[in-house]
């Protein structure tokens, strides 16, 4: 008996209720606790985990700016005329064509490069902005020259005052997006997200103001004062105490001299999304006319969000992979499985949603866009795979697979899409970009696998 009561008196207390509920069964409230210490405990995974957290800010950055820059244009036609707006976005875009030109994509090198850069980190960020701030700069003059003949509208711009504005945007943009690059190398992607939020927000604010004081070009001018005030503060933060504090607490690791062999590999890769990108709209207006360049213009918009958001999500897989080249394996596998997870999500609740998303911007859209829409959206499940071959890929510094990936792409879709508009207009095009996906998918999943097999990535490959 004495050995009885001894061990009930050690008997442990019996749990305290999470609910006040009368039963004993699981009720509402123990699975609201539940779901409370789940997410208590992927907060504090995120936290402790720099590439996912880094990856999350990023796709965010992404969204966000492109969620708020259609909120800027929205505003431009309310308070502008149809040729005003047709006008100032024909004249940005080119600035912003142009600099992606210019910029010879030293922002995605500076993503590579800026990790393992050490006390070359300032040094390496400023010839970067100085290169792709001239070349922007001499493309923008060549651009000007060339006016009358490839882009008589635009003949507006060759005003002495507005030439010289338009060549300092063209150049001030190609900073505009470097120092995203720097940001994001130095583990600042909080900053990405603040600045291109305060950029987008703050040009939306320049331009209600523009419209009550009646400022004619107030377009331009938001624009062009939103992006000098977020670079301006952006490399405040960069120069004064992120790099200082990343050149303190990072050694360096490799040679910046190898930046401008590995940015024009990436370079050509690069145009070859941009060849695809550009050429497939130009298909669809010769085949089917405004109205159907109109509803696949739309469609692409929206789906390519999904594309851009996880390739930005794949630069922290560069930075971490980079920092640390024996953790690439890891860091791929881990990026890899969390992309399986949340990418096919989004793209299956844009599918579902295409017709409802779309009506937001006429019937007609709905009508005509959905299905391709939802095509497209789908197709970029299967980018999970050469989106994290192209990451790997860029830290092992392999050139073959940086352009062979995204050319093979590109041949693919718009072969596809010459055989398929014709017959099943824009259906045809939604179903090429699915094709296209999948069909690359297959075999870069083996290369993939092949390169996932060792926990070592070997020596980096300069092919």
């Amino acid at each position: 008996m004495s050995h009885l009561a001894s061990a009930l008196s050690r008997r442990r207390p019996a749990p305290e209720r999470v609910c006040s509920c009368p039963v004993e069964l699981p009720c509402e409230c123990s699975y609201l606790t539940l779901l409370r210490s789940r997410t208590r405990a992927l907060r504090a995974a995120l936290r402790g985990d720099p590439l996912l957290r880094n990856g999350h800010i990023l796709a965010a950055s992404s969204v966000v700016a492109a969620g708020l820059g259609s909120v800027f244009w929205i505003l431009a036609t309310r308070y502008y005329s149809v040729e005003d707006v047709g006008r100032s976005y024909a004249a940005l875009s080119a600035a912003m064509f142009l600099a992606t030109l210019g910029s010879l994509n030293l922002g995605d090198a500076l993503v590579r490069f800026v990790p393992a850069a050490g006390q070359h980190t300032r040094r390496l960020v400023i010839r970067c902005y100085v290169i792709s701030a001239a070349c922007s700069a001499l493309v923008a003059v060549g651009f000007l020259l060339l006016v009358p003949v490839i882009a008589p509208e635009l003949d507006f711009l060759r005003r002495p005052v507005l030439a010289v504005s338009f060549v300092l945007a063209t150049a001030g943009y190609a900073i505009f997006v470097l120092q995203d690059g720097a940001l994001t190398g130095v583990r600042r992607a909080g900053w990405v997200l603040g600045e291109n939020a305060f950029f987008a927000v703050g040009k939306a604010a320049l331009l209600a103001g523009c419209a009550a004081f009646a400022v004619g070009s107030g377009i331009l001018v938001s624009w062009a004062v939103a992006m000098v005030a977020s670079i301006l503060l952006a490399n405040i933060v960069l120069f004064r105490w992120a790099v200082p504090a990343h050149q303190a607490a990072e050694p360096s690791r490799e040679r910046p001299q190898r930046v401008m062999r590995w940015a024009a590999a990436d370079y050509i890769g690069t145009m070859c999304s941009f060849a695809m990108a550009s050429v497939v709209p130009l298909m669809v207006l010769a085949q089917l006319g405004a109205d159907g360049s109109a509803y696949y213009s739309l469609a692409f918009v929206i789906a390519s969000t999904l594309y851009v958001a996880a390739f930005s999500m794949g630069h922290s897989l560069v930075v971490e992979g980079t920092r640390d080249p024996h953790l690439l394996v890891g860091h791929a596998r881990h990026m890899l499985r969390h992309t399986v997870l949340l990418l096919p999500a989004a793209s299956i609740v844009v599918a579902i949603a295409a017709p409802w998303i779309l009506q937001l911007f006429g019937e007609e859209y709905a009508e005509h866009g959905t299905t391709v829409l939802r095509l497209m959206a789908l197709s970029a499940i299967a980018n999970v795979v050469p989106n994290v071959v192209i990451q790997v890929a860029r830290v092992r510094r392999s050139m073959s697979w940086m352009i062979g990936v995204r050319l093979a792409y590109c041949v693919a879709l718009i072969g596809l899409v010459a055989v398929l508009l014709p017959r099943y207009g824009l259906t045809g095009v939604g179903l090429a970009w699915l094709i296209t996906e999948f069909a690359l998918a297959v075999p870069l999943l083996v290369v993939l696998r092949r390169w996932l097999s060792t926990e070592e990535t070997g020596e980096p490959d300069d092919r």
